[in-house]
């Protein structure tokens, strides 16, 4: 499902990473935290893929580099972040760009 964004500017949080073979409560925790950041002031939306080999990316948007420090230091999210670090990852990048253009394009 693609994130309803507003007209730029507005920021992304583009986090991939590769599985490890660790799978206990990585499902639950990974809905939590989408469920927790719907509820942060200035998100906009996510959009995550996973391949069957464990890579994935997720997208977040939100309306302010505040709002993504906000999130970056909520404490439910910081302890998931740290099982990430200790169990369910073997490797991530976290990048943040400021979004200046837009295009959406639907067939039909």
């Amino acid at each position: 499902m693609f994130a309803q964004t507003p007209k730029p500017p507005y920021w992304a949080v583009i986090f991939t990473n590769q599985r490890s073979d660790v799978d206990a409560d990585y499902a639950r925790v990974a809905d939590q935290m989408v469920e927790l950041a719907a509820c942060q002031p200035g998100f906009l939306g996510v959009e995550s893929v996973r391949g069957a080999d464990g890579f994935g990316i997720t997208v977040s948007y939100w309306a302010s580099e505040e709002a993504i420090a906000a999130w970056k230091a909520e404490g439910r999210h910081r302890l998931a972040q740290a099982e990430g670090y200790a169990r369910w990852y073997t490797a991530l990048f976290t990048r943040v760009a400021r979004v200046e253009r837009d295009h959406a394009w639907t067939h039909g």
